[in-house]
């Protein structure tokens, strides 16, 4: 089959680069190669580190070159060895008997020219290393032709690094059959790409700042993280979030020190640069961190990780959130149960090809999100693999998912209150699919609020107790989810402690449920409530206080403890005593309330000392 030359490339002027870039010829090294391996119908092997742009070269090159072909990616890591080729029973055309015939993946014959590249081929199984390696060979697969279907090019790509793979090509037959490239990110056009995206935001001194990085801490901060944390400074967020949590642990960009060890860790000061050459802050952290990064990953198609302990509310606040943004319910997957049935399933089509069914809830034009529940913990490694298709592609069975607007994925820590919690590693190049990761805290979720809605005086009773009885190891132990289970064992009148963890043994988590036996048993306490009850004599207290001293007494710390430890919902309900009660105390303890608060608390207290001045 003959190839028509590749289209000219104009240069579109941005901020970066108003100019072409000197030396600019219209194409990278990766490109000029690619268009060599079309024009010569070679097998073309690429190697480089991940994150470099290898796969997002073919997808944008082959798009502008050759607009009247189509890149077929097939992620050699998420395949099984029935999704390239099968034998099936179909009706034989002459004869009406069945019959048994071999059928191909859809994907192979897409009815106009392609090129097949596949992706992480290193990564493949035994059983998928020989089919891809006969297509690699003759462009063939079985007793199909590839050029006969439409193939105008074959290539291979992956990172050679032992981390990430799961086999060396080594087979001179084999390898004397194609032409190898290995790359670095200065043969990819990521820096024109990523200029195009941030058109206008001048990247010049973040490329600067790179390329001013040791080799080592180039690698890890990859044009693919770099284009996170770019992402991050665009929204306003923690530049920290664009980079990975690679085993649970946030990557940290360090030099290399000696015996192959971590050195000096320069995370900090490189985000800082790089957020200064932006003219953006970098903050350290932000209000209400899981709606603001659910809602970005919505309005951008982002998929996030968000890894927190468990029964912390992760799971319902983030189905809250999605449901509210869609109107319905996003598509929810808990690993520990997904099957790779759960998500497609090859059937023959009538035509000869092998056609993935996905599952409906895939299907239709409406918006979609998806939440991978306990993303750590996979049932196998088959429903893990097509999961890793989706989560980088976007696709699944090399079918886009119309209408995916965002996928959230949530997981727990490696370790959690000195205990190891039975979760899958992962690798950089996985981890490095996040556009946003965060480590959530109980406090970053809002499902206090949730639990006085739907338990009312005995939620805030749990609470008050969570928030002023315990210490910080104490409150680690009680979850959001074991309050939960306290508050309907209270109802039922059965033993506390049956809602705590239990650890086996006889022995419960160590947290005396003393004081909050005492509370729902309507023992005097001092809070919001009783405080508002008794709003004049806490009004003359205060008097007396700041009378005394600008620093306020045992009084003062008192009613600012109560108050700074009521949600949101109990301080709209006592509104009026709050502006009273807050207007006396001292003006360093009123500006703590805004510290760290979510959108809708800070406008309640400027209201409130609003109110206060008038």
């Amino acid at each position: 089959m003959t190839t028509t030359a590749p289209a000219v490339r104009t240069w579109r002027p941005n901020a970066t680069y108003p100019a072409p870039p000197e030396g600019w010829t219209g194409t990278s090294p990766l490109e000029s190669f690619i268009d060599a391996m079309i024009e010569l119908g070679q097998t073309g092997q690429v190697f480089g580190e991940h994150g470099i742009g290898k796969t997002s070269t073919f997808h944008s090159h082959l798009a502008a070159a050759y607009p009247d072909a189509v890149l077929v990616v097939v992620p050699a890591a998420n395949l099984t060895p029935d999704d390239l080729l099968a034998n099936a029973p179909v009706r034989d055309e002459a004869t009406g008997e069945l019959v048994l015939r071999q059928l191909v993946m859809s994907q192979l014959k897409p009815g106009r020219p392609f090129v097949l590249l596949i992706d992480d081929s290193l990564q493949a199984g035994e059983t998928i290393q020989s089919q891809l390696m006969q297509i690699a060979c003759n462009w063939t697969l079985g007793g199909y032709d590839l050029r006969a279907l439409g193939c105008i090019g074959v290539f291979l790509t992956d990172n050679e690094s032992l981390a990430e793979t799961s086999a060396r090509r080594s087979d001179l037959a084999i390898l004397d059959r194609m032409v190898t490239l290995r790359i670095t990110a200065n043969d990819t056009a990521w820096r024109h790409r990523l200029a195009a995206v941030h058109r206008d935001r001048d990247l010049s001194k973040v490329f600067r700042i790179w390329a001013s990085l040791d080799p080592a801490m180039r690698e890890l901060l990859s044009p693919r993280t770099l284009e996170h944390v770019l992402a991050m400074a665009r929204e306003g967020f923690p530049l920290v979030w664009g980079l990975p949590l690679v085993n649970g642990e946030r990557m940290r960009l360090a030099e290399p020190g000696k015996g192959g060890r971590p050195g000096r860790d320069r995370t900090g000061e490189v985000l800082d640069r790089i957020a200064a050459a932006l003219g953006v802050p970098n903050p350290d952290r932000i209000a209400d961190p899981v709606r603001r990064v659910v809602e970005a990953a919505l309005a951008n198609r982002w998929a996030v990780l968000l890894q927190g302990p468990p029964g912390c509310g992760k799971t319902e606040l983030v189905r809250e959130l999605t449901r509210a943004a869609l109107g319905h319910d996003a598509l929810y997957f808990s690993m520990p149960v997904t099957n790779v049935e759960d998500l497609c399933a090859p059937v023959p089509t009538p035509d000869g090809a092998l056609e993935n069914l996905l599952a409906a809830d895939f299907t239709g034009p409406g918006p979609k999100a998806i939440i991978w529940d306990e993303y750590n913990r996979p049932k196998d490694k088959a429903a893990f693999a097509k999961l890793m298709e989706i989560t980088q592609e976007w696709s699944i069975a090399g079918r886009p998912i119309e209408g995916l607007r965002a996928q959230i994925a949530l997981q727990n820590p490696p370790y959690h209150l000195g205990r190891k919690l039975l979760v899958a590693r992962n690798n950089i190049a996985q981890a490095t699919r996040f556009t946003a990761s965060l480590t959530v805290t109980p406090a970053d979720i809002p499902a206090n609020e949730w639990l006085i809605r739907h338990y009312g005086r005995d939620a805030e009773t749990v609470l008050e107790w969570w928030k002023n009885d315990l210490d910080e190891d104490g409150r680690a132990w009680i979850t959001k989810r074991t309050m939960e289970r306290l508050i309907k064992l209270h109802r039922r009148g059965l033993p506390l402690q049956l809602g705590t963890v239990y650890l086996g043994d006889g022995e419960y988590a160590p947290v005396s449920l003393t004081a909050l036996t005492d509370r729902l048993a309507g023992r005097q306490v001092t809070g919001l409530k009783e405080i508002a009850r008794d709003l004049d004599g806490w009004l003359a207290r205060l008097r007396s206080a700041a009378a005394a001293g600008a620093e306020g007494n045992d009084d003062t710390d008192v009613v600012h403890q109560a108050v700074a430890n009521a949600e949101l919902s109990q301080l709209e309900k006592h509104r009026k005593a709050v502006a009273a009660l807050v207007a006396l105390l001292p003006a360093k303890l009123r500006s703590t309330y805004l510290v760290g608060a979510s959108a809708e608390q800070q406008r309640y207290w400027m209201k409130v000392f609003a109110q206060i001045r008038g």
